[in-house]
């Protein structure tokens, strides 16, 4: 799953060169090259999913990987924007595999609070790759040239799904994989979407993840542009995902002792209040000092470390008995979802960070009208269970 970060964090530094030399015009349009890795992410799960549940597990992330290494030789020789996006798009598609398949072999292995408890852990190694990844691309930038990076994601592809490999047994039993057919994909959504809980995750973890592609998208435009830090860069990009991880790995150790529901809830209503208060205090006004930013992005993303893991888990929950499918139907919404709102959001981001969290913030409400809809309604469910019991 790394492997997906390092793909998208170790080009933020190289955005506006690469836009020089392929011709992008729009300050804007840099984000595509950020964002339509996502689109493909999204794509390539629908396919992906239902594969590995079919013929197993590990062949899928191989395919995944070779998909991925011809794409970045795509982007290596692009020459203008659609060709790069092109690349960029199939890259996503690609990395789909390890991306989905990884969360399907923890739900093979794992379920309940534990599971969430594993998705933290591998989530803390995910976010690893962030903190370094600007600096490593930085580095490689001020040494070599852009293309060079793409050439650090292929090696560094390599080196993992040898690792995988020879390290990762396979988690799908002969026994348990479904025959390939047409209707595999109609009946496992048709299968999922009678489970609400699943489902109303899974649109919590879109808002989610597009309020963090926003982030991602225009952090590069945020921090170089607007404070002109183009040299601090990697170094603040890698404080906020420090904020991320330490959360992440805190859930690791609390939702065996509190539960994923309680740390979803509580994170969730801290995200929307501390979204909505930056609003509130800088609303029509100029850009505060980047000490007051920095501190509102890092709460921000310390709540959003509580999120993204036990989201994924509560989402998977009732699935694992199709966990290949519903990975990808829930990966694909989720991302589907969080394009749009990213590439919307985004548009506004020109000369201060106020769009981005007005974002947050409605994302956040959003949330947390499903969070009590969702409370609402296994409520009623376990009152006419009993019910019934009597």
């Amino acid at each position: 799953m790394s492997i997906v970060a390092l793909a998208i964090d170790a080009l933020l530094p190289a955005l506006n060169i690469i836009a020089s030399d392929i011709g992008i015009t729009q300050i804007k349009d840099n984000q595509l090259l950020i964002t339509m890795i996502f689109l493909g992410l999204g794509i390539g799960s629908l396919l992906f999913g239902p594969l590995s549940d079919s013929l197993g597990r590990k062949p899928i992330v191989f395919m995944g990987f070779g998909l991925f290494i011809l794409a970045s030789f795509i982007c290596i020789n692009a020459d203008n924007l659609e060709v790069m996006v092109m690349g960029r798009i199939l890259q996503g598609i690609g990395l789909s595999a390890p991306r989905t398949i990884s969360i399907a072999m923890v739900r093979d292995s794992y379920s309940g609070d534990y599971m969430a408890r594993i998705m933290s852990f591998i989530t803390v190694v995910f976010l690893l790759v962030p903190i370094i990844a600007p600096a490593l691309g930085k580095f490689v930038l001020d040494q070599y040239n852009w293309q060079a990076i793409f050439y650090i994601q292929l090696l560094f592809s390599i080196i993992v799904a040898f690792w995988f490999w020879v390290r990762q047994p396979e988690t799908l039993l002969k026994s348990q994989r479904i025959k390939f057919s047409t209707h595999i994909f109609i009946d496992g959504t048709k299968e999922l979407l009678k489970y609400k809980q699943t489902i109303g995750y899974t649109l919590i973890s879109g808002f989610i993840t597009g309020s963090f592609m926003v982030y991602l998208s225009s952090s590069q435009q945020i921090f170089q542009m607007q404070y002109q830090l183009t040299e601090e860069f990697p170094f603040i990009f890698a404080g906020l995902a420090i904020s991320v991880g330490v959360a992440t790995f805190l859930n690791g150790t609390l939702v065996l002792k509190y539960g994923m529901k309680k740390l979803v809830t509580i994170a969730m209503v801290a995200f929307f209040i501390i979204s909505l208060l930056y609003v509130v205090l800088f609303y029509g006004k100029a850009n505060p000092s980047i000490g007051i930013v920095l501190t509102f992005f890092g709460l921000q993303f310390f709540a959003i470390g509580f999120l993204f893991g036990n989201l994924r888990a509560l989402a998977m929950e009732p699935v694992g008995h199709i966990a290949g499918i519903a990975a990808a139907i829930t990966g694909f919404i989720s991302t589907m979802m969080a394009v749009p709102i990213s590439t919307y959001i985004g548009k506004n981001v020109s000369n201060t960070a106020l769009p981005l969290f007005i974002g947050f913030t409605i994302c956040g409400l959003l949330s947390i009208l499903i969070l009590v809809y969702l409370k609402v309604y296994i409520k009623e469910n376990k009152t006419l269970e009993n019910s019934k019991g009597r």
